[in-house]
């Protein structure tokens, strides 16, 4: 078992999820863990605290010491607005989010206005009718200025929808947009805009 299995192993024992681990050439070693998603308390969900943080990180400086690997701090934390979307799970949890893909290859779309080359897509995550796979839907008019007029004569631009399946995803985050239209607007995603986290240096040092 690899030391980055053992630490998942060790944040999924805990009760967490662990939704990414990054090692710097720095010496910077950070892991992001997510309070697990259950669907039946949808608008209930719980959030990760400094606790949360700070329990994951005396038990890992613990395991890495044994695992003996090499790094010079630790920092544990909670996903951002740009949460990473890794598995069928985090696709079900954020449905009907704003998200950014990059698929592992060019769509090689002919007949269309999208181009043959273009890897990077940003739309709505939804359910296709089928229920097989997922897609995303979007519309390239540009953002509009607060206040502007739109004009009566202006055609609408066409939606666009894009059908994957996860084997063809190389990389999935929620799209960081964030909402000021106050208190009563729907939020951008349920992640913390404010990630919690908590960083150590390696013992000894």
């Amino acid at each position: 078992m690899s030391w980055q299995q053992t630490v998942e192993q060790t944040v999924t024992g805990l009760g967490y999820d662990l939704v990414d681990l990054d090692r710097s050439a720095g010496g910077l070693l950070r892991v992001t863990i997510d309070m697990p998603w259950d669907p039946s308390r949808a608008g209930l969900e719980q959030f990760v605290t400094v606790e949360d943080c700070e329990k994951i990180t005396r038990q890992l400086q613990y395991l890495l010491e044994v695992e003996n690997v090499d790094y010079k701090r630790l920092e544990v934390g909670s996903p951002g607005i740009d949460r990473p979307l890794r598995n069928e799970n985090d696709f079900t949890r954020f449905l009907g989010h704003e998200v950014d893909i990059t698929l592992k290859a060019p769509i090689g779309a002919t007949g269309t206005d999208i181009a043959a080359n273009r890897k990077k897509f940003r739309g709505t995550l939804e359910r296709p009718e089928s229920g097989a796979g997922w897609q995303i839907v979007w519309s390239d008019a540009p953002a509009r200025k607060p206040g502007a007029r739109i004009s009566k004569k202006a055609k609408p631009l066409p939606v666009q929808v894009l059908g994957f399946t996860l084997d063809e995803i190389r990389e999935a985050r929620l799209a960081p947009i964030v909402s000021f239209k106050g208190r009563g607007a729907e939020p951008a995603a349920d992640t913390d805009l404010n990630p919690t986290a908590a960083e150590h240096g390696k013992a000894g040092e």
